[in-house]
């Protein structure tokens, strides 16, 4: 099978900083690469790069064959990209965004409009089609966005956290839009913040922090480094969760996630849970709930990065750190 990124040793320094730093990549032709990372891992600049936007300080990759620095107009050709805020203009309609990007890519009026009204159906946007950008929900802008990187066919798509702001009902119609453009053979390169979406879509996946990849593999492999288990409990009370996590981590040596009053530690010895248990009822710890479950992408996280949130901003990025 063919690769349709090939990046070797991306470099993007911003002053001192580099914000990516000897990155390498291959994505397949027709698969689906999930890009992810804490705030400013470098998500979002490796994307910028990769689809001209920012010129590396040093290391070479190909898109579609071609060089992405030397040959920047043709990869420009192949591609469509949605960043992670709507870029289209709000004063315009649906369909007066979907034919201003199809005369700019060349098309002429009538191709322009025909391939906007196929998009603004197979995007359930027939109905809003003729109302300002500004009037739309959300998700309709985020869909309307899609479909408008999907104006010239790409053969490459990247999507830079495009799920983002999303509810969870909009989120997974994105997902099955994903799926069907995979399935007609494009390429897909998505960068997330939700772990549960790289779970669904990717083939691979590639975690990068500070800058640096730190693991790859398919989902399976990734939970596999993780050790298959997961200790979580719930206590009764919130204020009490900071002092559980403290115990927890006192018994299985690992500090634990607290999230609100749940607080969730990969394990690999099972038989620690009624250790838990009984030090949580010495310490006078109500616990609503305890057990074990299998690794999720969010234990993989937690495990390769130390921390499941943001850490910092990319240099650079701007608004569109990642």
């Amino acid at each position: 099978m063919d690769n349709a990124i090939e990046a070797e040793g991306l470099v993007r320094a911003f002053g001192a900083t580099r914000a990516v730093d000897g990155v390498d990549l291959r994505v397949p032709s027709g698969q689906v690469l999930g890009l992810l990372g804490p705030n400013g891992a470098g998500k979002t600049t490796v994307v910028r790069m990769l689809a001209t936007l920012l010129a590396p300080t040093a290391g070479t990759a190909h898109v579609g064959g071609f060089d992405m620095v030397r040959e920047a107009a043709r990869v420009r050709e192949i591609i469509g990209l949605t960043g992670q805020y709507a870029s289209v203009d709000e004063k315009l309609t649906g369909r007066e965004n979907l034919i201003l990007i199809g005369r700019l890519l060349g098309l002429k009026r009538r191709e322009a409009r025909a391939r906007a009204d196929e998009l603004l159906g197979d995007f359930d946007l027939r109905e809003a089609a003729n109302r300002p950008a500004q009037t739309y929900s959300g998700g309709m802008r985020r869909r309307l966005d899609l479909a408008a990187s999907l104006v010239g066919r790409p053969r490459i798509l990247f999507l830079d956290e495009p799920s983002t702001g999303l509810d969870p009902r909009a989120r997974r119609d994105l997902w099955e839009r994903v799926r069907q453009l995979q399935a007609g053979g494009t390429t897909v390169l998505l960068t997330t913040q939700y772990l549960e979406e790289a779970d669904a879509l990717a083939d691979t996946i590639v975690v990068l922090d500070h800058g640096r990849v730190i693991a790859k593999g398919t989902a399976a492999e990734l939970k596999a480094r993780v050790g298959g288990r997961t200790l979580f409990l719930v206590v009764a009370h919130t204020e009490q969760a900071a002092a559980a996590g403290d115990r927890v981590a006192g018994i299985v040596g690992t500090q634990p996630r607290v999230d609100g009053e749940t607080i969730s530690v990969p394990v690999s010895n099972p038989s620690l849970l009624p250790a838990v248990l009984r030090d949580l009822d010495a310490a006078g710890i109500e616990v609503a709930e305890l057990g074990l479950r299998g690794a999720s992408l969010d234990d993989v996280f937690l495990s390769l990065t130390g921390r499941s949130g943001a850490s910092r901003e990319e240099p650079g990025a701007g608004e569109d750190a990642a």
